[in-house]
């Protein structure tokens, strides 16, 4: 598939976040339903006063309520509209977007640039709590509660046992023609001062409700309501498993996307369309997300 860019047009880099609560998710859809790129898109254009829709690629398509800090998307433009607007047009979208998005920064993105397909991983974080007591008020929008005490040095072993690449179709919804094949290349646990237990979730690629899926395993093991073996029994049956809960979207956001160097973008980006499978299994059309 080829990611050239069409003559007279250049590509440009966002850099961006948003606060998910809002939000039915990235991706434009039907109905009127508010979305991250809808909004944004529609932002583009009112701001460069265009006639037409410039639409918008990006690294990690997050779902309703999830927050994103480190979000990369990408926009061809006329090289003339960017010539006219560049200058100026960080400071115009911030007048015109609401205040649960900011771009932060707009550049002319190097040769072989795919926000897509060039990201080579995406970390997540996913934060709860289990004080007796709940969620501070300031960021219960952010933070999950659960109400069992959790053993993090017991989810840091289950989650240890899932890292590397793997089949993980027990972990996600399957969606027709993409392969569920994913490198787990940290999964791991933190307490901090005040309480909140932190995961950090990262992959080359995530397949749709794999965080949250994975997040609701480990809690039963953090509780007590399963061993520390069964997140890794549930990934070797491959199979979606019903006593796998998938836990509610604002406690998660994606913090970072990482990209190699700027020689190695479109090597990367030729790489991340190919099929792909286990030794001795059938490949299938990779999805990035």
């Amino acid at each position: 598939m080829s990611d050239e860019v069409e003559p007279g047009f250049l590509r440009v880099r966002l850099d961006l976040s948003y606060d998910g609560k809002e939000f039915s998710g990235w991706a434009k859809q039907a109905g009127g339903r508010r979305t991250v790129q809808g909004e944004i898109e529609d932002a583009l254009r009112t701001v460069t006063r265009s006639s037409r829709t410039y639409e918008l690629t990006v690294a990690g398509r997050t779902d309703a309520g999830v927050h994103a800090r480190g979000q990369v998307a990408h926009v061809d433009l006329p090289v003339e509209l960017w010539a006219e607007h560049r200058e100026k047009l960080l400071k115009r979208l911030a007048g015109r977007l609401d205040r649960d998005v900011r771009i932060w920064r707009v550049t002319e993105a190097p040769a072989g640039f795919n926000a897509r397909f060039s990201a080579i991983w995406r970390r997540y974080a996913y934060r709860v709590t289990d004080a007796p007591g709940g969620v501070d008020p300031l960021l219960r929008g952010h933070v999950l509660w659960h109400d069992w005490p959790l053993d993090v040095a017991a989810m840091n072993e289950a989650a240890g046992r899932l890292t590397g690449e793997h089949d993980f179709a027990a972990y996600c919804k399957k969606r027709e023609g993409a392969t569920t094949i994913r490198t787990l290349q940290r999964f791991s646990w933190e307490r901090d001062a005040t309480g909140i237990v932190t995961a950090t979730v990262r992959a080359d690629a995530f397949c749709h409700n794999m965080v949250r899926s994975l997040v609701g395993a480990l809690l039963f093991v953090g509780d007590g309501h399963r061993p520390v073996e069964w997140p890794a029994q549930v990934l070797a049956a491959g199979v979606r498993d019903s006593a796998v809960h998938v836990v509610r979207p604002h406690g998660l956001t994606l913090e970072e996307v990482g990209y190699p160097a700027d020689e190695l973008l479109a090597a990367r980006n030729r790489e991340a369309r190919n099929k792909r499978s286990l030794p001795g299994s059938a490949g299938g059309v990779d999805s990035c997300c």
